[in-house]
């Protein structure tokens, strides 16, 4: 089977991850244990999981003129990553994303900076890219109107889109219905779509990561829900962006959806067993073997 070709088009940060024993209370200061720069970006964390699990991947997105711009597009091109369409701003600083770990948990802030020129004057530059690929993934760490213009693309021009809205952000309702896939997380899911009707129009796009519980969706006209693999974690930043890497890929080698998400969880539970967002993030061969044990 060829390599699908997948672009993802987000952000692109550096992650500043401070571990401590417990967070601080308003106006408390407190000594950390440790302090970590990392490569980071939703945008960025799915195109290396994607990539790492053997898709072919553009990335668009935009960083600064500055260091971390830098040291961001040297990692993404290590990791095999098409980063011509990744440009550098000669005015905003490279995204940054301010990152708290305690007790298994983590809280995080993030100053898009650069990824706020990811606009839609400048995806159009990429819009061949885009209607070649086997599958678009986008999230919510860029302008609102870059979003509605990547699926008014895909929908016009059939290509399937997946959409992670993280962070959690409103869209007009005819919108959502132009994903192939959105995928949410409990929290997320909860503040933009009405869960408790199961709203029939969406009810077959949504695909909703609950955690230690699992990945529930609707399949067979009937609410489902694939458990999460029991694993010791050690940091869970970037199990939703491995999951929806993974998750792209497997769609876009055209397997049934229950099946993507087995492989999806797999990956997830691998990531959260190191440290980093894309520190934990699998290969593909590791992703086999753990399905087969």
């Amino acid at each position: 089977m060829s390599k699908p070709t997948m672009t993802v088009i987000g952000s692109i940060n550096t992650d500043m991850v401070t571990i401590t024993d417990h967070l601080p209370n308003q106006g408390e200061t407190l000594v950390g244990k440790e302090f970590h720069i990392k490569p980071g970006g939703k945008g960025a964390n799915q195109a290396i999981a994607a990539a790492r699990l053997g898709a072919n991947v553009n990335m668009i997105g935009k960083v600064g003129r500055d260091q971390h711009g830098a040291d961001m597009l040297d990692v993404l091109q290590k990791e095999n990553i098409a980063t011509s369409m990744v440009k550098k701003d000669d005015q905003a600083p490279t995204g940054v994303a301010n990152i708290l770990l305690s007790d298994q948990d983590n809280r995080i802030i993030i100053v898009p900076g650069a990824n706020n020129e990811v606009t839609p004057d400048y995806l159009k530059s990429f819009e061949k890219v885009i209607l070649k690929s086997d599958l678009v993934l986008i999230q919510f760490e860029i302008p609102a109107e870059t979003i509605l213009y990547c699926l008014d693309l895909c929908y016009e021009h059939n290509v399937p889109i997946v959409v992670n809205p993280a962070p959690s952000k409103e869209l007009p309702d005819d919108y959502w219905l132009k994903a192939t896939y959105i995928t949410p997380n409990e929290t997320e899911a909860e503040q933009l779509f009405n869960i408790s009707t199961e709203d029939s129009r969406l009810k077959d796009k949504l695909i909703v990561t609950k955690g230690k519980e699992g990945v529930s969706y609707h399949g067979n006209n009937e609410s489902l829900l694939v458990p999460a693999y029991s694993v010791t974690p050690v940091d869970t930043t970037g199990a939703g962006d491995t999951f929806n890497g993974a998750l792209s890929v497997a769609l876009s080698e055209q397997r049934p959806l229950s099946d993507a998400i087995h492989f999806a969880n797999a990956a997830a539970a691998l990531s959260i067993q190191k440290l980093g967002a894309q520190g934990g993030m699998p290969t593909r061969a590791e992703v086999n073997a753990f399905l087969e044990r």
